[in-house]
């Protein structure tokens, strides 16, 4: 009932949606005298602002068809590697010869947004690395007939992925995936699976919940399983593939988002506003592709979240070794060959300090070595894999940890990295050995 009545105020937005656009256009034309009044523009900016907030969003493209390679512009394209019910591995292929570069599966969050919202990440590799990303399917997409998903359904996505990937490759798992990528490695370790990766980059991941918890670890923690599981979750409605799976809607997901930072969204649709009238359209444009984005949200299903509300937030079930996943417990003790690199930002509302790094005690078997802690100073959450910060900053430290790494290289990174042998032996700037 809740999502049917979500979809009909849905459509009914992007109606008026529709025609505060047309408005707009017609109040900003030249051939409308309304238009060289001063309120004409501004009624026709305040219109367009409303209409941007409720247009309807699908899935967005990536969009990278280039990636620049030693100093060369060389074509990208995509291409799927595997395709299953719940998501498919996918492939930048670069239109290069003659590299070695490291092989890399960014394992992308499934908490709302579409795989795309990594754009940023992918598209910072793509010049020194063979990227691989899953691209998680919209819940509401999926027939009843194929099944159903959660975690451990999850982990098994990631073996498989990791798999095809092949042997000597590495990787990089963004905010939510850190855990079970964690639980993976884990369970990969123990059976000695050949294609086990060479590191394990986790950012801004909840792997041990109860360290500085924060509002959505509260959330989570505060209410008894049965309240999830009795107010957050829908039915999909008819007029979509999934119709009777239970899901955690992609609508419900985004309040929960907005509701976090209310003040700040709200000042930035002011700020948008304010830049159409005062004409400045690359800022206007920065914030409208921000929130294009931004509001592009998926459905997951229900078993999937509930099972992760329980497991990762109120038993810390892997953190404590505890989980079992097809019949066999999962120790992070296992890990013992491949390198860990936590990495976390200093202002981060949604996986607080700490909560990414208790990944490297708990790995008790591995050599201190193979253990490395990154902070991102000023970062939020979003920072340490997109913007400035991730490009300057916190990139290069993935760059090099993967590389000291991978002893089947061969080629260098270029003199914008510096390499970690060029640094004192137990001393990376900005990187805490661990």
């Amino acid at each position: 009932m809740l999502y049917t009545a979500y979809e009909w105020q849905r459509a009914w937005l992007a109606g008026m949606g529709s025609m505060a656009q047309t408005s707009s256009n017609w109040l900003l034309s030249p051939s409308n005298p309304a238009s060289y009044v001063a309120g004409g523009p501004v009624m026709a900016r305040a219109l367009e602002v409303f209409a941007h907030a409720t247009a309807p969003r699908g899935k967005p493209d990536f969009g990278l068809t280039t990636a620049l390679v030693d100093g060369n512009l060389v074509a990208v394209t995509e291409e799927i590697v595997v395709r299953k019910p719940f998501g498919q591995l996918k492939h930048f292929k670069r239109n290069v010869v003659d590299r070695k570069d490291p092989r890399v599966l960014v394992v992308t969050p499934m908490s709302g947004h579409y795989a795309t919202l990594l754009r940023g990440t992918v598209e910072r590799l793509l010049p020194d690395h063979e990227v691989y990303v899953t691209d998680w399917r919209d819940a509401k997409m999926v027939p009843l007939s194929d099944g159903t998903f959660d975690l451990n359904d999850y982990i098994d996505y990631i073996i498989a992925f990791a798999e095809t990937v092949g042997v000597g490759s590495h990787m990089l798992a963004v905010c939510q995936p850190a855990v079970p990528c964690y639980a993976a490695l884990a369970y990969m370790s123990a059976t000695k699976n050949p294609a086990t990766p060479l590191t394990l980059t986790m950012m801004g991941g909840p792997v041990d919940t109860r360290k500085a918890p924060t509002s959505v670890d509260d959330l989570a923690t505060e209410r008894p399983y049965a309240w999830f599981e009795q107010n957050v979750i829908a039915k999909v409605p008819a007029m979509y593939p999934g119709s009777g799976r239970k899901v955690y809607p992609g609508f419900l997901q985004l309040a929960g988002f907005m509701s976090m930072n209310l003040a700040n969204h709200m000042k930035s649709h002011w700020e948008l506003f304010r830049h159409l009238v005062d004409g400045d359209d690359d800022s206007a444009a920065a914030t409208k592709a921000f929130y294009e984005e931004y509001r592009s949200v998926c459905d997951m299903t229900a078993e999937f979240y509930l099972q992760t509300i329980d497991v990762v937030f109120q038993r810390q079930a892997i953190a404590k070794g505890e989980f079992v996943h097809r019949g066999q417990l999962v120790n992070p003790a296992a890990i013992d060959r491949t390198a860990l690199l936590a990495i976390e930002g200093e202002r981060d509302d949604i996986s607080g300090l700490g909560q990414t790094k208790a990944a490297l005690d708990l790995a008790i078997s591995l050599p201190e070595s193979k253990k490395a802690y990154y902070m991102a100073e000023g970062a939020g959450h979003y920072g340490i894999f997109n913007g400035r910060k991730w490009r300057e900053s916190v990139a290069p430290v993935v760059e090099q940890f993967i590389r000291k790494h991978d002893p089947a290289l061969l080629t260098p990174l270029p003199e914008r990295v510096v390499l970690l042998e060029h640094v004192e032996p137990d001393v990376v700037p900005g990187v805490e050995l661990a």
